[in-house]
């Protein structure tokens, strides 16, 4: 008796293309395998299968009532099979209905949505994207099982995985922001003018420090935390009406000084620069979907001249 164990799989495409042939020098040709190749290959499918299969008549080969009422579920065996392994269809942006979810910082978010938005409006109508804002705990479990496409943010804060697939999307650098006609803030703003100053601090909790706070601790300096703000837009609109002032990214420090009374200088600290990245699961890597949105952000970055 047959055994699943045992059964040799690859038997099967022998079997229908002997089936279809009816002829071991045809079935031989089609498999590009010798006639007498084949001809072991019937051996072992009748022994497996313990039936004749074929039997040569005066008309030819002809298959036996067991061989006949194999072929059509062999048949749809094999069609299955066949579209389990063969790759996946290209992604259709235009006519895609797709949802994606984006987990992503408000810096991330203010920069490259303008850019990114109309890029799949016009290619991907139908598509859906959904982003989300990161938490301080890194969500893996979210990207293992899909429910985030892809994680947006800096990479010295997000400290991915090394198993994760991460690309650098663009470099940035922290600068102060200040309204415009500050009695403090120029080009020179030295160290002691900045740690002078009160400050606005951006925290999604609330509390806590940021980069700025732990390079001055590590040379025994604190600057004053005067407002903490957990959402990303008011943080300007107070800084323009105001002696306070943020840190701030480069690449948004400039965007906002276009449509606020606002100015930036370099800040009087080394701080290192900092690399937005891209972070995806390698389970989601060759995933067309996955890979046509990876493609349109590096190309909206690209727009942003990174």
């Amino acid at each position: 008796m047959a055994d699943l164990r045992t059964f040799d799989l690859n038997l099967l495409v022998a079997f229908d293309l002997l089936m279809r042939e009816r002829s071991v020098s045809r079935a031989a040709e089609r498999m590009f395998i010798s006639q007498s190749a084949m001809s072991h290959v019937l051996q072992r499918l009748r022994q497996q299968l313990e039936d004749p299969l074929l039997v040569k008549t005066p008309a030819g080969m002809v298959p036996t009532a067991r061989a006949l009422a194999l072929v059509e579920p062999v048949a749809a065996v094999l069609k299955e099979v066949e579209g389990l392994i063969k790759a996946p269809a290209p992604f259709d942006p235009a006519g895609s209905r797709r949802s994606f979810a984006i987990a992503a910082t408000d810096y991330v978010e203010a920069l490259l949505l303008p850019k990114l938005a109309p890029r799949i409006a016009r290619q991907a109508p139908g598509v859906n994207v959904h982003f989300k804002r990161t938490s301080n705990r890194f969500p893996l479990e979210a990207l293992e099982q899909g429910e985030i496409d892809l994680l947006l943010g800096f990479e010295v804060m997000l400290n991915p995985p090394k198993h994760l697939h991460c690309r650098t999307l663009f470099e940035d650098c922290m600068v102060c922001v200040a309204r415009l006609g500050h009695p403090v803030v120029n080009p020179q703003l030295t160290l002691e003018e900045y740690i002078g100053l009160p400050h606005i601090m951006l925290s999604g909790t609330g509390a806590g420090s940021g980069q700025v706070d732990s390079w001055l601790a590590e040379r025994g300096l604190e600057r004053r935390v005067a407002l903490t703000v957990s959402h990303f837009l008011s943080a300007p609109l107070i800084v323009a009406q105001t002696d306070m002032v943020m840190a701030f990214p480069k690449r948004t420090a400039e965007q906002l000084a276009q449509n606020q009374p606002l100015q930036w200088v370099p800040l009087p600290l080394d701080l290192p620069d900092y690399a937005t990245v891209m972070v995806w699961h390698p389970l989601h890597d060759r995933e067309p979907a996955n890979a046509w949105l990876r493609g349109e952000i590096r190309a909206a970055c690209a727009e942003l001249g990174a």
